[in-house]
């Protein structure tokens, strides 16, 4: 039996939900209200999902300290060196590392790799376009490989960032050719590739201009002075300004 999923779950822009907040996060006299992330929501991350899957037993005495990097081909920082640019916990930093290890025996993660993580979460779907698009978005240095240390700088963003850091984040994934600037077709490029990941089986059931809908409605409210683009400082502060989009925002992790 396919599991039907809610297709507003991990849509930055779906600021049109009103029937109440799934990700449990509180309204207080009308404002957002910033919920805690806990271990369990951390797991809900599917790159988080499939890095723990990989862990094997822990069967003998020896120490993540140094994040074994003598194991590796490509080495990556040092764990305190990590610690203080992410938000991870020294365990939840070993943890992920020896995922990441496994699944990852040189060091270093490719395009591929992301396309098969998300066609498995997400089998009712194709995936392939979200999965490279989100890559591209890790791979700062454009180079087609992902190192540990920008894998998880990313997801400590994603997951433990401030507001500001999110919507940084995002924009980046929504400037595709990272021109400083988002264009309309982008933002549809985007939103498409998430409806077609999502799949048929979703619920409320979408039609088939919905990410079309979904964008202009925004566009429009985004791009301000009306140049047909939108910049960084107009896609922060129409976020930051809308309740709806910023609880939205705690749902993107879903699709992460």
């Amino acid at each position: 039996e396919v599991r039907k999923k809610n297709v507003t779950s991990g849509l930055l822009l779906d600021a049109s939900r009103r029937d109440g907040d799934p990700s449990g996060q509180k309204e207080n006299d009308g404002k957002w209200q910033k919920p805690h992330i806990s271990r369990k929501s951390l797991m809900k991350c599917c790159l988080v999902k499939w890095i723990i899957a990989s862990v094997a037993p822990q069967g003998s005495n020896r120490t993540d300290s140094d994040l074994e990097l003598s194991m590796v081909r490509h080495q990556p920082e040092g764990l305190e060196h990590l610690q203080a640019q992410t938000k991870f916990t020294r365990k939840e930093l070993q943890s992920l590392y020896r995922g990441f290890k496994n699944e990852c025996p040189n060091g270093l993660v490719d395009e591929e790799t992301f396309k098969s993580i998300y066609s498995q979460f997400f089998p009712q779907g194709d995936a392939t376009t979200y999965a490279h698009f989100l890559f591209n978005a890790f791979d700062m240095d454009r180079n087609g490989s992902i190192r540990f240390e920008d894998f998880v700088i990313g997801l400590s963003v994603l997951l433990r960032g401030s507001v500001t850091e999110k919507l940084r984040w995002a924009f980046n994934l929504y400037d595709i050719n990272k021109d400083g600037c988002i264009t309309r077709e982008e933002m549809l490029a985007i939103m498409k590739s998430i409806f077609d990941m999502m799949g048929r089986y979703t619920y409320p059931c979408v039609k088939d201009d919905a990410a079309f809908e979904h964008v202009e409605k925004f566009f429009q409210k985004m791009d301000r002075n009306r140049d047909g683009v939108v910049t960084i400082d107009e896609f922060i502060e129409t976020c930051q300004k809308d309740e709806n989009i910023m609880s939205s925002m705690q749902l993107f992790e879903n699709v992460i």
